[in-house]
């Protein structure tokens, strides 16, 4: 499937005032492009009435992941400033995380981070470019980093973290914390608005996937056979996977609340049966690929030449997705995390 595809081959023109630097100023009032794969046909809503496009019978399956504020700031013990970005915890060590580190000299094994509220961090080790950190000086290590972190907003956000940013870079249903990445077609998405949803006949169900930093990373090679895609931790609950059993035999649609639910999803029923339980996926999804489960995707609008626009090129096929995306870019709609989102069915 990968063979013969190329990097430069999933790519589009964007214009940089179209990537959104702010949330809209209420979460379900930013724009819908809907695409129809079957015909080709787009049209246009808010995502306000997105509703209107749930039936009996329907699934709707969301990612409850919660974002931790993982970038903390501090100084060496000499003096330096040094930025620390938690990428994720190691497996039964509650205070050892794997990082990546920005300061002006590389900091060397036993070099130590003081950072705030008393809290110091140890460089023990550097492997495959992230580093090894043990967090001292807390008694809870969750709660000081509510405090002391900030928000992880992407590169393409060119400000620093704000105040909103605590609220508005997080789901309503975030639940379990992780992420350093959000499932951004999430962040459209109210109380009211998946009452509303429910109101129509469709059930709801969740699942847990921590998005990782590798969701931001750059394809580094043209050919794509060459990719090696990073792995995402998730957790698919017995219920929804009883739910979208359920959904199937009735004929009703499993519709994926971002390319988050729908790989651990894919890769869960990699075998050809949706299995509950953890695992960590990796799965690369490109043009070609037999979706097993899902069979409408919310989403916002992906980087060029990235992994996740690849996938939506595979879900919708990419001469409709790069269309779609070029009159996405006529209509002015606004791109990336805090920018509009589509319904492709």
């Amino acid at each position: 499937m990968v063979n013969n595809m190329l990097l430069s081959d999933f790519d589009y023109p964007l214009p940089p005032e179209l990537i959104a630097q702010h949330p809209a100023e209420q979460r379900d009032a930013s724009r819908l492009l809907t695409l129809d794969r079957a015909g080709g046909e787009l049209g246009e809503l808010t995502v306000a009435g997105i509703a209107a496009l749930f039936g009996e019978g329907d699934l709707l399956v969301l990612n409850d992941t919660r974002v931790i504020p993982a970038r903390l700031k501090g100084q060496k013990e000499t003096g330096g400033a040094v930025e620390i970005f938690l990428v994720r915890r190691v497996a039964g060590e509650a205070e050892i995380w794997s990082c990546l580190i920005k300061a002006s000299k590389t900091p060397p094994a036993g070099c130590r981070v003081l950072l705030p509220a008393g809290v110091v961090a140890t460089v023990l080790d550097r492997q495959a470019g992230e580093w090894l950190v043990r967090f001292e000086g807390c008694a809870d290590f969750m709660a000081w980093l509510e405090q002391a972190g900030s928000m992880p907003l992407p590169p393409y956000i060119k400000r620093v973290p704000q105040g909103e940013d605590r609220e508005r870079y997080q789901t309503v249903f975030a639940r379990e914390q992780g992420a350093v990445a959000a499932p951004t077609a999430g962040l459209h998405f109210t109380r009211e608005l998946l009452d509303r949803i429910r109101g129509r006949g469709a059930q709801i169900a969740p699942l847990t996937l921590h998005v990782g930093l590798g969701t931001f990373m750059p394809i580094r090679v043209e050919e794509l056979s060459e990719h090696v895609m990073h792995r995402e931790w998730y957790r698919i609950p017995a219920a929804t996977a009883e739910a979208i059993a359920r959904t199937k035999l009735r004929g009703g649609r499993v519709v994926a609340l971002g390319t988050t639910a729908l790989r651990a999803l894919e890769h869960a029923a990699a075998s050809g049966v949706l299995e509950a339980g953890e695992r960590e996926a990796d799965i690369f999804i490109l043009p070609g690929y037999r979706f097993r489960v899902v069979d409408a995707l919310i989403t916002n609008f992906h980087l060029p030449k990235s992994t996740l626009f690849m996938l939506v090129c595979a879900f919708a096929g990419k001469e409709r997705m790069l269309e779609a995306y070029r009159e996405a870019v006529e209509r002015r709609f606004r791109f990336f995390s805090y920018g509009d989102a589509m319904f492709i069915s």
